[in-house]
């Protein structure tokens, strides 16, 4: 094995034991042995490629046997599976990997949509095109990072979007080339992560705006050959990668896995009952629908819709009351992780001032005692918007 995966240890994040406890009880130890296999493989390179090829090992063992000692008849309701698996799989290394294909066009750019559509349209880009972008591009996105890395962060600690191009092992998408690498500084600094992720989906949805693909990446990007990469522009010491935003054009040759993924996880959120309430131990689900709580619109929806690693959404938020006035809403983290949680809460405030703005609605962030909000340990209180002016029925 390289040294490069030996790097990686093989140890369950917060994230990926709250999807455990998901799963039923006896299903758990096969499951965390397949994510420490996965955790092995991932920075190979070719994990998005095997995964069809072990789904029909199970299929070839019933269906073989029966071939051979049975009837043909009783083997093709196993054997089709597994050639088609089979057959997916080398048309994905063929084409995806190995780059057997057609040329591909240039995405459109989505300047005619507004925010609200903008927001809607984009997706975790897990397959790109080979080439890279645009010289326009990248200096356009480049321009951005620097503009919004510009604005007020919620830290003093600094925070910085690097870009590098160049062989970078990510997990789960294919053919990458360019990257905004997060950095933040080495010692823990929540609000600096939280900056991250506000930052960041600024650049990412500018970068939709220009048709340009994004998938952000916690843990499934290799990060001893970013750090090479970065060269000077990294201090072990001082620095610490909080995450990774690949870019790039999106492309039409997606692996089956990940076409099957998309399908059933990447397009699903949770309702917005499970994510807005009226009280701070986000048990009494808010009706978006009522005066006033309407008038903020879809920005319910784009955060409802905002990236979270695993899409776990681990983001809620609680408006507050005096009578029939609303005069903020307090945004917390439904986990005890200490940076995809704080990223998550990031994005969220990005696309809430976003959306506010877009509705006219005016207020700012602000830091409040916890004892104030009456939060508990969980959920954890991050930070709050304070409506100027306030929002009345």
């Amino acid at each position: 094995m390289s040294k490069t995966v030996q790097k990686h240890p093989v140890r369950l994040s917060v994230e990926e034991r709250e999807v455990l406890q998901r799963i039923p009880s006896f299903l758990r130890g096969l499951f965390t042995a397949f994510w420490m296999m996965k955790r092995r493989l991932q920075f190979t390179g070719w994990l998005q490629y095997l995964i069809p090829m072990f789904l029909s090992l199970p299929f070839l063992a019933i269906g073989l046997p029966l071939y051979f000692f049975a009837h043909l008849w009783a083997s093709l309701p196993f054997l089709v599976p597994a050639g088609l698996l089979l057959l997916a799989a080398v048309l994905d290394i063929l084409t995806v990997k190995w780059h057997i294909q057609f040329p591909e066009r240039c995405p459109r750019r989505n300047d005619g949509l507004d925010l609200f559509d903008v927001m809607r349209a984009r997706h975790s880009c897990r397959s790109f095109q080979t080439g890279r972008i645009s010289d326009e591009d990248r200096e356009a996105l480049c321009a951005s990072a620097k503009a919004h890395l510009a604005e007020p962060k919620f830290g003093d600690g600094p925070i910085r979007l690097e870009y590098i191009a160049g062989p970078v092992t990510v997990w789960p998408p294919v053919n990458a080339r360019e990257f905004f690498i997060a950095i933040a500084p080495k010692e823990y600094d929540r609000r600096a992560v939280m900056d991250v992720g506000r930052t960041l989906q600024h650049v990412v949805m500018d970068a939709t705006r220009m048709g340009i693909g994004t998938c952000w990446i916690g843990q499934g990007a290799d990060h001893a050959s970013i750090i090479k990469l970065l060269g000077d522009r990294f201090d072990p010491a001082q620095d610490n990668i909080i995450c990774v935003c690949a870019i790039g054009y999106a492309s039409r040759y997606i692996p089956a896995f990940i076409r099957f993924f998309n399908a059933k996880f990447s397009n699903r959120r949770y309702p917005f009952n499970a994510l807005f309430f009226t009280d701070p131990a986000c048990t009494k689900p808010l009706d978006t629908t009522t005066a006033p709580f309407d008038r903020l619109g879809r920005t319910y929806e784009i955060c409802q819709w905002a990236p979270s690693a695993y899409n776990g959404q681990t983001t809620r938020c609680a408006a507050v009351t005096d009578n029939a006035t609303v005069i903020r809403f307090d945004f917390f983290a439904a986990t005890m992780s200490r940076y995809y949680a704080a990223v998550a809460v990031g994005i969220w405030t990005a696309n809430w001032e976003m959306g506010c703005q877009a509705q006219r609605i005016t207020g700012r962030w602000e830091f409040l005692d916890p004892t104030t909000v009456e939060a508990g340990e969980l959920p954890r209180y991050d930070i709050s918007w304070l409506l100027d002016p306030p929002l009345d029925a």
